[in-house]
């Protein structure tokens, strides 16, 4: 049940990431960060590991795009 919760969170934030490389919609990436972060603590605790390597992909991808984008654009 908590890794269900952890991909789930991961799920609505890799499509805030994927919708944050849109140009001029990189400022998403700052609200995806948060949701990334909480799955992968939720992550951490549960039994398996996808959780935890989404959340992991997710706040890359997001991390990623901020550094491209000078975090914002």
């Amino acid at each position: 049940m908590i890794n269900l919760i952890s991909v789930l969170l991961g799920i609505v934030g890799l499509v805030i990431a994927i919708i944050g490389l849109f140009p001029f919609l990189g400022w998403l990436n700052w609200i995806v960060l948060p949701i990334a972060v909480i799955g992968l603590l939720i992550g951490i605790v549960a039994k398996y590991s996808t959780g935890r390597t989404l959340n992991t992909i997710v706040l890359l991808i997001a991390i990623i795009r901020l550094i491209i984008g000078y975090g914002m654009i």
